[in-house]
């Protein structure tokens, strides 16, 4: 996955990761953006990140590991 293949999502501010999930289409309902936060399957700039509250700012990649594969989006 190349860099001009990642959405961005447009935010003001700041968001939490759970939320942004879901904004970007990553996960369909909370629910499921807590289980992929809490199974270890989303990173945030390369880091796994296991905190659902986690605040993210404009710039940040969220990628995602599914079972069809990894999907991402940038935090703009």
């Amino acid at each position: 996955m190349t860099s001009d293949d990642v959405p961005t999502v447009p935010i003001e501010g700041t968001i939490r990761l759970g939320q942004f999930l879901k904004l970007a289409n990553l996960a369909e309902s909370g629910a499921l953006a807590r289980d992929l936060i809490a199974d270890g399957e989303v990173s945030v700039d390369g880091e796994i990140e296991t905190r659902r509250g986690r605040q993210l700012s404009a710039g940040m990649l969220v990628e995602v590991d599914l079972a069809g594969g990894k999907v991402a989006a940038r935090v703009g």
